[in-house]
């Protein structure tokens, strides 16, 4: 009986396996042709309206290679890390290997992002600069029905009173970090998305990425964005070498004033008392000269001093190799329209299949299903 009931379904199993062979579904398929080419052809028609209206992007990379020594790292982390909220944990060591992977965090910071608003771009058609905030925010090209949706939504809001919507008017010329206007916080969210900073964790190097509309805005951003990186790190890194030195060249010019004027008070007795014998005139020489040698000491080692700061703001500037510069790209990086066109084609040569096969009745076999 067991034998009986397996031989069933061995035979089931077969007319099933034969119903759904190849020659089958291939005939279900050529039956279809004229569905196949109304779907593709329309398919094909949308997705060239589709691609041939989005905007062209085009991307530049910088890479950087940093300088990193094995002193005074831990400092200079904190010291960064703590400005951008950022904490540094207790497990970390004081070897400088682990600074460049703050470097996408402090290009992410509200900070960074609003010190490009004021960057002065041009395109190649334009005979004047506008600032880059401008060009995000009014040179920005969209899709049409991007910008038609734009347009009826703003010819919606125009038939209110700015009252009636609680609209107040601000002055979006100056950048306040701690308090953007809704407009700055969406140019910094957009400036997020432009610009990438990638480290690769092994060998270091950098990547800075910015992807814009224009080639020439964005090779020039890019180029930007690796000087204003540069200067950030360097800023911090040399935050107290620097201070040291305001202070040595203070005291400095101290010094210097006070041993000019010891140097003159004791030119001025010399020569008035040239010919003067007196006791009393010789020792005021010597208390002179004796104050005047010991402020030019005091002038000596602070000159000294001034230096060895000079030489340790030079030692803690940090030097990056420019492994690739920014170049104006000449092809676009998006939108590829081959690719789009080809992924939307082979969908609806998908669907449209799967429809033939189960008005066919072959969806089910061939899914195994009973």
């Amino acid at each position: 009986m067991e034998q009986m009931n397996n031989n069933e379904e061995n035979i089931k199993n077969s007319a099933v396996k034969d119903s759904f062979e190849f020659p089958a579904l291939w005939q279900s398929m050529k039956n279809r042709r004229k569905l196949y080419y109304k779907v593709l052809g329309v398919t094909f028609i949308v997705a060239c309206i589709y691609v041939f209206s989005l905007p062209k992007t085009y991307t530049c990379k910088v890479m950087l290679a940093p300088e990193l020594s094995s002193t005074g790292g831990r400092n200079y982390l904190s010291a960064l890390a703590s400005s951008f909220g950022l904490t540094m944990g207790s497990t970390r060591t004081g070897s400088e290997a682990l600074f460049p992977t703050l470097y996408p965090d402090l290009m992410k910071s509200v900070d960074f992002k609003t010190s490009l608003f004021p960057v002065k771009v041009r395109r190649d058609k334009d005979t004047t600069e506008m600032t880059y905030y401008n060009y995000l925010l009014k040179e920005q090209k969209r899709p049409w029905w991007s910008a038609a949706i734009g347009a009826v939504v703003g010819g919606i809001f125009s038939l209110f009173p700015e009252d009636t919507l609680n609209i107040k008017s601000k002055n979006t010329s100056e950048v306040n970090p701690f308090r953007l206007t809704k407009k700055q916080a969406m140019i910094a969210e957009s400036i997020s998305r432009k610009v990438k900073c990638v480290v690769d964790k092994k060998t270091l190097v950098i990547t800075i990425q910015v992807t814009d509309q224009d080639p020439l805005i964005c090779a020039t951003m890019a180029d930007t964005v690796q000087a204003r990186l540069q200067r950030f790190i360097t800023d911090y890194r040399t935050s107290k070498a620097r201070q040291d030195l305001e202070y040595n060249q203070k005291i400095y010019l101290e010094a210097k004033h006070e041993y000019d004027k010891s140097r003159q008070l004791y030119a001025s007795f010399s020569d008035a008392n040239q010919d003067v014998v007196l006791q009393s005139v010789r020792s005021k020489l010597n208390e002179l000269e004796n104050e005047m040698q010991l402020k030019f000491n005091t002038y000596s080692a602070i000159a000294t001093q001034l230096q060895n700061a000079k030489a340790k703001v030079q030692e803690e500037t940090p030097a990056f190799t420019t492994v690739q510069s920014a170049t104006v790209p000449i092809k676009p990086s998006a939108p590829r329209k081959g690719f789009i066109i080809f992924a939307l084609l082979f969908f609806a040569f998908f669907c449209t299949t799967l429809r033939v096969f189960y008005k066919d009745g072959l969806l089910k076999p061939l899914l195994g299903l009973s």
